[in-house]
């Protein structure tokens, strides 16, 4: 049977505090399976709309954010923030903001956070060995890798990958990348998962968003590279 949903469709404000803008739309299961988080705040059409620099003249309003009168603050309402999002394994999933950007959480969030260290809803359903069964999207393999480089203390000095720190090593970004350590649970540096995912706010972005992600393959919207390409650019 052809089940139909609501669908939010929003926009993806890059920054601190993100927020996206949402637009409801009925659409079939079958035809929806990640949402775009840059539909609308991205469109060419609000972005020259909004492009001050091809203006002759520009309006006190449209200098700042609030896009009201200055002088009057009876218009001046910031909106209401709305985490209200389907329950876990019932929601479609956000597309990455860019290529191996931590996924953000599409669903509700109440009663799950927030994670502390005897308390972490998150893997009973993420975890790799139940993830399928759950409808949930598996913890990546890099989340059982420890990246850090091995430190020891030896003679008074603070040895970093078997090399002196100050000496025959400059600086820990002198690395290039620490030799990985697979684990079979999930490494601890990973654990409060809070810190890279988010859920999402429903409400309207005060500006459009001139990103555009570079996806390498139409496939990086949805899954991780990151562990075959961790060294790229370094």
């Amino acid at each position: 049977m052809n089940m139909m949903k609501t669908v939010v469709m929003g926009a993806l404000l890059i920054g601190v505090g993100v927020t996206t803008s949402i637009v409801a739309q009925e659409v079939k299961d079958a035809e929806v399976t990640h949402i775009n988080l840059n539909e609308g705040s991205s469109d060419k059409a609000r972005i020259e709309k909004e492009d001050l620099g091809n203006k002759k003249s520009v309006t006190e309003e449209s200098l700042g954010l609030r896009k009201t009168n200055l002088y009057d603050e009876v218009k001046a309402e910031g909106d209401k923030t709305d985490y209200t999002r389907p329950t876990a394994g019932t929601s479609t999933k956000f597309e990455r903001a860019f290529t191996d950007a931590p996924p953000m959480i599409p669903h509700s969030v109440d009663g799950l956070l927030p994670i502390t260290t005897t308390n972490n809803q998150c893997i009973n359903c993420h975890m790799p060995d139940v993830a399928k069964s759950m409808g949930a999207t598996p913890i990546s393999e890099t989340h059982f890798t420890n990246y850090r480089p091995h430190t020891v203390m030896k003679d008074g000095n603070v040895l970093k990958e078997g090399k002196v720190l100050g000496t025959e090593l400059g600086n820990t970004s002198d690395i290039v990348i620490a030799k990985p350590t697979k684990t079979d649970t999930l490494y601890q540096g990973r654990f409060n998962c809070s810190q890279c995912h988010a859920p999402q706010s429903k409400t309207k972005t005060d500006v459009a968003n001139t990103f555009r992600p570079d996806f390498g393959e139409n496939t990086d919207k949805s899954k991780s590279t990151l562990l075959d390409t961790m060294n790229e650019g370094v």
